[in-house]
């Protein structure tokens, strides 16, 4: 999902001739013929229709041919891996967050000494529809309210049952049988039934408000259930492969056998809602209207029910006294939402949050002092702060990679080849980040290699840039034979989201760098929705974004790349890939 900080002159001009000639009115002109995107849409077809266990050599390769169609096309530019890192006062007690985040956190096992609400600080997000939500600001949200099948516990790699009791698999690996526990009521007390994960299933794949279908109808990057689809691809309705057995027992019917099942079923867009609830899919009138759905109510299973939702200002949840598992300690969770570092740090400072990060601005790595788990957890104290207190400190290696990324129909792909070869990696995490991350030379973490950890040291080893070097020879020479020249040079915006000042840092960077050689870089720091919102617009040019496995699986990354899953003017229903519009350069869309 989505996450936030705290990824000849012919043959590379990707937009139209306006880009070129500086004319107010654009003319009409075909976009580039890339050879790698052609191959990165051929490598995706390949794991789609190979999705066996006996085929893995297969998706390996296609995997690796998906990295260097990025890297050699330069869609998009890996920055760094995040090492997240966790602060909370003495009177907070929290569960340890693994490495797929705090998303998955639930906090009916949080207890706050002294005070019966837990004070938080989220990013602007405006849905808690689960079937809606793509990043992790509203993910930590609907946790508290909404819960899936399966569960990573507080984001620790140990998928475990969570709605379920039990489930079987049949010899062939099509059909999934599962049990679910006993006595789970929704928020209105209501019992939980099979027709409810139905509803919920269908929603994800039917409703006009899903931004996740291929997460039910493909096995590559999903489950790949059975089911019917219509003229225009979308799902028939009510077609699915999914029968209801009795009240607490289902079967789903793969089209494919697939491993990863548990892992796909912990996603947030597979949460279960009642049945009925909102009527955006065949056979249903809905008790509540959409927009209500969306912003000003939620009636879920989980340990915390709504209270209030002020997008842009903040969020309020209360304790679920009938939880059938571990009832909250606390009475309510908050989140202010804010996006301005320095504000959030002031905030911390002054205990109105109990569970914060801080920004670099604030930020010295001397100050820790902590001991490394056999999971790669540094836990122990920070301190101490400008407050005089000294909190507690956790730093996970999380399963993320932040970014650069370009739109293909706005960037000619000399310009964005540039900016590939001034970025240098190191220099980047030792003076803005101050060491809180990993190099990224792949969109794939090291962790989840597909080759292991010795073909990743050989991939970088073929790093075409420049490993941790600022080669600004090389970026005028292909900004030259494209034609741009410190007389004549590209302009391009660079948009990074203000919650995240150190990629405004690392775009300034970029853009001393280029200055003089043949791109003159406007920066611009806008807020996490309006970065999104304009990605879907298609209008983003160079960009700021991350991206947080909701799973280990390396098809759960990659599905975004797709060139055809990357059309802009599709999103965010038809296409949910990332803001590449990357099928412009397919041969056969050319």
């Amino acid at each position: 999902m989505l996450t936030l900080l705290g990824g000849s002159a012919s043959v590379g001009l990707a937009g139209c001739s306006a880009l070129l000639s500086g004319d107010d009115e654009e003319e009409e002109t075909d976009f580039e013929v890339s050879e790698h995107a052609d191959k990165a849409q051929a490598a995706w077809e390949r794991i789609v229709n190979n999705p066996g266990p006996d085929a893995k050599e297969t998706r390996t390769e296609a995997y690796i041919e998906i990295e260097e169609a990025v890297r050699d096309d330069m869609v998009l530019l890996p920055l760094f891996h995040n090492k997240r890192e966790f602060f909370w006062y003495d009177n907070v007690d929290i569960p340890k967050v693994g490495s797929l985040g705090r998303s998955y956190l639930q906090h009916n096992r949080t207890t706050v000494d002294g005070d019966t609400e837990l004070n938080l600080i989220s990013a602007s997000f405006d849905e808690l529809d689960p079937v809606m939500s793509t990043d992790s600001a509203s993910s930590e949200v609907i946790t508290q309210l909404y819960e899936t099948l399966t569960a990573y516990p507080a984001g620790v790699t140990e998928v475990e049952n969570k709605l379920i009791e039990s489930f079987e698999t049949s010899e062939d690996g099509l059909t999934w049988t599962f049990t679910l526990k006993d006595d789970v009521q929704f928020h209105d007390g209501r019992e939980l039934t099979a027709d409810d994960v139905k509803y919920s299933f269908r929603r994800l794949a039917e409703s006009e408000y899903s931004e996740r279908t291929n997460f039910v109808t493909e096995s590559t990057d999903g489950l790949g259930i059975e089911h019917e689809t219509d003229d225009e691809g979308g799902v028939v309705p009510d077609s699915l492969g999914i029968e209801i057995v009795d009240d607490r027992t289902f079967e789903i019917t793969l089209h494919s056998p697939n491993p990863t099942v548990l892992e796909v079923l912990t996603y947030t867009g597979f949460a279960i809602v009642p049945e009925g609830t909102v009527g955006d899919i065949e056979g249903y009138d809905g008790e509540v209207s959409h927009d209500e759905f969306r912003t000003d109510m939620a009636n879920g299973t989980g340990p915390f029910e709504f209270d209030e939702f002020n997008p842009g200002e903040g969020m309020r949840v209360v304790r679920n006294d009938n939880y059938y598992g571990t009832v909250a300690s606390v009475e309510s969770v908050h989140w202010s939402i804010n996006e301005d570092p320095e504000s959030k740090f002031t905030y911390a400072m002054e205990k109105n949050a109990d569970f914060f990060e801080i920004p670099t601005s604030q930020y010295d790595p001397d100050l820790i002092d902590a001991e490394t788990d056999d999971r790669g957890r540094e836990s122990g104290t920070y301190g101490e702060f400008e407050n005089g207190e000294t909190t507690n400190y956790l730093a996970i290696p999380e399963l993320s990679t932040f970014y650069f990324a370009f739109n293909v129909t706005n960037v000619p792909r000399p310009v964005r080849q540039a900016v590939a070869y001034v970025t240098n990696h190191e220099e980047m995490i030792n003076d803005i980040l101050l060491n809180r991350g990993f190099e990224a030379f792949s969109f794939t973490p090291r962790s989840m290699w597909p080759t292991g950890q010795d073909g990743y040291e050989d991939w970088v080893d073929e790093w075409p840039y420049g490993v941790n070097e600022t080669d600004r020879e090389s970026a005028a020479d292909v900004l030259e034979e494209a034609g741009f020249t410190e007389d004549d040079p590209f302009e391009m915006k660079a948009e990074t989201y203000e919650s995240s000042p150190a990629f405004g840092d690392m775009a300034e960077l970029i853009r001393k760098k280029l200055s003089g050689i043949g791109v003159e870089v406007d920066t611009q720091v806008t807020n996490f929705s309006t970065l999104q919102q304009n990605g879907e617009d298609g209008s983003l040019e160079m960009y700021s974004l991350g991206w947080g496995w909701s799973w280990p699986d390396v098809a759960y990354g990659h599905f975004g790349f797709e060139p055809k899953n990357t059309d802009t003017s599709k999103m965010p229903n038809e296409a949910n890939g990332y803001y590449l519009d990357w099928q412009a350069n397919l041969e056969d869309e050319a």
